[in-house]
């Protein structure tokens, strides 16, 4: 008898190696679609360039080369293929047309960036360390450049969450409303709730050199004049008080539970009695292996910062619930992977 072989179920499948050749290649998968991305591939099918001779002149390319890509891109689930033509999925008409307004693009040039990339390089002992190889606290380093590449890379692809959010949140449409914007970045989620309250107050808090390009956001938003900044770290800058709602998207991830425990008694105080909070994350179901793309989020964490992670529901409600906040409710954001959740100050 062989080793597990009472396990073993006539239903089963048959072992195969398509999972390892698959991950051990994936890296032509992401330079696949980078080279989509970058030579507009996706919005030249959008626009009905459909046939290899049509796209390889709408993007500039060999006709050899953009055939290739394209049935490649057609074999892993981007495009479809009919008749020697192509055509969008509708996963890639939303989010890889750059006419829609949910259009993700943009956001490789964070995504991908040599930053992030030399991160995993030698994940091995990021492994045995149990967190970042990169120097100076990794991500984390006072006004890294890597966060306003951040914020230049990802605000687009941050305008449809942000605009869930303010409907999760209910934010009221008129009357006075104060926001704090915590590590606001490219500032969209606060943005948002300018942009449908013309009574609301936007503070942005983060560091100054970030703080330029959710500035120029809000000036191209039309809501400069109720936009305020804090230059500083969130850890360490003065909040201020009053204010009916704190947003923090995606910031707790990056540090370990007292951290995050010390940035909502901050905000905690920082709230007025009627106050909220609301966060936006990936957050893994409590077996933290789904949903897929929450669940793997530690493993960026792990590689760029000490001591971040992807928490679960139950983690969050027990750190607010320590830091005076209570009736914390979940959120799910379709289409989007991220996860809100919102409490209120008691």
């Amino acid at each position: 008898m062989t080793p597990h072989s009472s396990l073993k179920s006539t239903d089963a499948p048959e072992p195969s190696p398509a999972l390892f050749v698959d991950t051990i290649n994936a890296y032509q998968r992401t330079a696949a679609l980078k080279a989509a991305i970058e030579l507009d591939l996706f919005t030249a099918v959008g626009e009905r360039n459909e046939t290899i001779r049509e796209l390889a002149h709408r993007c500039n390319a060999s006709e050899r080369g953009v055939r290739i890509l394209c049935d490649y891109l057609t074999i892993i689930g981007f495009l479809v293929k009919e008749n020697g033509r192509y055509a969008l999925t509708k996963d890639s008409a939303v989010f890889l047309d750059r006419r829609s307004p949910a259009y993700l693009g943009s956001s490789i040039e964070f995504l991908l960036s040599p930053t992030l990339v030399e991160a995993f390089k030698e994940f091995k002992e990021v492994v045995r360390k149990g967190g970042t190889l990169m120097p100076d606290e990794g991500s984390l380093a006072p006004e890294h450049p890597m966060w306003v590449r951040f914020a230049q890379a990802m605000g687009p692809s941050m305008a449809l969450p942000a605009e869930l959010l303010t409907n999760i949140v209910g934010g009221r449409a008129v009357g006075e409303l104060r926001v704090l914007d915590i590590a606001a970045g490219h500032g969209m989620f606060g943005l948002a709730f300018a942009a449908r309250n013309p009574q609301a107050d936007l503070t942005a808090l983060d560091w100054a050199n970030v703080l330029d390009v959710a500035r120029q956001n809000a000036r191209e938003a039309g809501v400069e004049d109720r936009f305020h900044a804090i230059a500083g770290s969130a850890l360490e800058a003065d909040y201020g008080s009053g204010y009916d709602l704190v947003l923090l998207a995606n910031f707790l991830h990056h540090f370990d539970v007292p951290t995050c425990e010390s940035v909502l008694r901050r905000i905690h105080a920082a709230l007025t009695d009627e106050g909220k909070v609301a966060i936006v994350e990936f957050i893994p179901d409590e077996d933290r292996i789904k949903p897929p793309i929450a669940a793997s989020f530690s493993l960026m964490m792990l590689a760029t910062t000490p001591r971040g992670d992807a928490y679960s529901f139950s983690q969050f409600k027990e750190m607010l619930e320590k830091t005076g906040f209570a009736d914390p409710e979940l959120h799910d954001m379709p289409p989007t992977s991220f996860r809100a959740l919102v409490a209120r100050k008691v």
